[in-house]
């Protein structure tokens, strides 16, 4: 029989916890490195030379067994063929570009690329489709690759249109500062007098079919067990993105004080990037063995959307956080939240199946509205069983009457009332085609 989940997330646990004992006070980088693995997410560390990258690094991938890992230098002069394998030069004397991938990063669970934007532009070209689609793109060569996680490691960023776009495929991105705080310096030389700077074996490595075992469930891929985040969270989640967006750019804004908006570029946060935080956030979960998201895991969000390592970034993150947190709970808003998207779902029950209106409100007794609406339902009628067009009525009150507490349930309000106007709107079109075909019936049988 194979580990439990629990006994994974365990063990994934004390490998982050073994790596923090020989990398000193790189704990944050860590956890977010392990977020990466878990996802199947790439990682960029930015620092000076010499803070200890490489190392990092390989002591990362060194706690997992069953993997194989790419290592290379990135320099100027490299091909793609260093990455890829070798050309084939019998095909190459017919025109046939076609790599050899034996030993490539194409073959490769995982990779450590050093140095990567000391490679030329044409190259870092041909790898953004190998690390965003994971597979080899190159002339009539198409084939999938077993890359999950690469660890690319450099001393400067580089600005191009490629460069860019290569930094986009780094999901996770992490600036190491040199620590020169003298009792962290104590413990790095402690481990260096050790070790001289070299990994260290595990007492146990995790296979790395575990690792994508997990993985399979943080991205969906494994129906059989499932980490659920409440909708209510998740709807304060998009929020907490939201106001993080509007805080980075008016800090833009400031900064650039009497600059034109051509001068700078504005902070995006791309639907994408939006959709992959939901698989952080059940990583999140995974790493400390719950099945569950907290208000914790959405805290840490910024592990996505700004550098670690960067104190300003990651402050706005947690005012953004923290505000939209204070708004909802001193209102009551969660709760609030909570009864107007399970209000929505209602409604898009009703939208699939439109007979719901012609039942009792009160046998409405499997949706989670049940308490909430019903509750009222029967303070208003007195508990009297309404039908159809009673039903519409009924649930038009119910959001008239629904008074929101804060700004941020207000526009959930609205929101839900458009919904509820193009669900009614959809249902009465229905009905009257229904209407239509009962009186072309009934003219054809006369």
């Amino acid at each position: 029989m194979g580990m439990s989940i629990e006994e994974i997330a365990m063990k994934l646990k004390n490998a982050a916890a073994f790596i923090g004992q020989r990398v000193i006070n790189r704990e944050e980088v860590i956890e977010q490195a392990f977020c990466a693995l878990l996802t199947g997410e790439h990682v960029l560390l930015q620092s000076r030379t010499g803070v200890g990258k490489t190392l990092l690094a390989e002591q990362i991938f060194g706690m997992f067994s069953g993997a194989k890992i790419f290592r290379v230098q990135a320099s100027k002069e490299q091909q793609p063929d260093t990455y890829f394998g070798g050309l084939n030069i019998e095909e190459l004397k017919s025109g046939i570009i076609r790599h050899n991938t034996t030993g490539s990063l194409v073959e490769s669970e995982f990779g450590f690329i050093d140095e990567i934007f000391d490679a030329n532009d044409f190259t870092l070209r041909a790898l953004l489709s190998l690390l965003n689609e994971r597979r080899l793109i190159r002339g009539v060569q198409n084939e999938p690759s077993e890359l999950h996680t690469v660890i690319a490691a450099t001393n400067y960023l580089r600005v191009s249109e490629v460069t860019e776009a290569l930094l986009d495929r780094f999901m996770y991105k992490a600036l190491i500062l040199p620590d020169k705080e003298p009792f962290n310096q104590y413990r790095i030389a402690q481990k260096y007098m050790q070790h001289g700077g070299r990994t260290i074996e595990p007492p146990a490595k995790i296979p790395f079919t575990e690792l994508k075992m997990m993985h399979g469930i943080i991205t969906g891929y494994d129906a059989g067990y499932s980490i659920n985040i409440k909708p209510e969270d998740l709807y304060f989640t998009n929020l907490v993105i939201r106001h993080f967006e509007f805080l980075r750019n008016r800090a833009l804004r400031e900064s650039h004080k009497g600059q034109s908006t051509a001068q700078y570029t504005d902070f995006y946060i791309s639907p994408r990037t939006q959709a992959k935080s939901l698989d952080l956030l059940r990583a999140l979960a995974v790493l400390r063995a719950r099945t569950n998201v907290t208000h914790e895991d959405i805290s840490k969000l910024y592990f996505i959307f700004a550098t670690v390592g960067v104190p300003e970034d990651i402050a706005l993150y947690k005012k953004a956080f923290q505000t939209v947190q204070n708004s909802l709970v001193s209102s009551n808003g969660f709760e609030q939240i909570a009864a107007l998207l399970a209000f929505e779902t209602l409604l898009q029950h009703i939208r699939d199946d439109r007979s719901l209106l012609d039942q009792p409100l009160g046998e409405f007794s499997q949706n989670p509205m049940r308490r909430t609406f019903v509750d009222w339902f029967k303070e208003t009628f007195g508990g009297a069983d309404k039908t159809i067009a009673q039903n519409r009525r009924a649930l038009e009150q119910f959001i008239q009457e629904f008074v929101p507490s804060c700004d941020e349930v207000r526009e959930l309000k609205v929101s839900v009332e458009q919904s509820m106007t193009r669900v009614f709107q959809q249902v009465e079109r229905e009905r009257e085609r229904e209407e239509e075909r009962r009186n072309r019936t009934q003219q054809t049988a006369s």
